[in-house]
């Protein structure tokens, strides 16, 4: 049996949302209680190929790599780089006793976490105004707690 990825997914939503205090969506744009379109800046998470090690893929012991990507969506360059910012900070900056975000998964452990693609905020036109994106990519590796 592999290891499960929605719980790292789920996981990894609720601490964009509470580290960088602006909504996440999960592969959609994110809603505000009231069902209407979240105000920007906000992030949008997606779920990208992962890659497995260790023993044979059925064995509940193997290691797994998630790997996603945080697009953080503004009506300008300075909120969407302002939330990519928020992103690093709340993923990857340390302290001496390690992680300053802890991902609580039960049943799993974070074992790594690596930033693989930062890029600058890109324009897109949209049909209501201007809309700019920042693409982040990182694979979180996770092994069986």
């Amino acid at each position: 049996m592999s290891l499960p990825r929605l719980p790292l997914t789920r996981a990894l939503v609720n601490v964009l949302a509470a580290g960088t205090g602006r909504p996440c969506g999960l592969g959609v744009l994110p809603r505000a209680p009231d069902g209407q379109a979240a105000a920007f800046p906000y992030l949008i998470l997606d779920s990208l190929p992962g890659e497995f090690s260790g023993p044979s893929f059925a064995d509940w012991q193997a290691d797994a790599a998630w790997t996603y990507q945080a697009t953080s969506v503004g009506e300008r360059a300075d909120q969407v780089q302002w939330l990519g910012d928020r992103v690093r900070a709340t993923l990857f900056d340390r302290t001496p006793s390690g992680w300053r975000t802890e991902i609580v998964v039960p049943g799993i452990r974070v074992i790594d976490r690596e930033l693989t693609h930062d890029a600058d905020g890109e324009p897109v036109d949209g049909s209501q105004g201007s809309i700019v994106t920042y693409v982040q990519r990182f694979t979180i590796t996770v092994t069986p707690a």
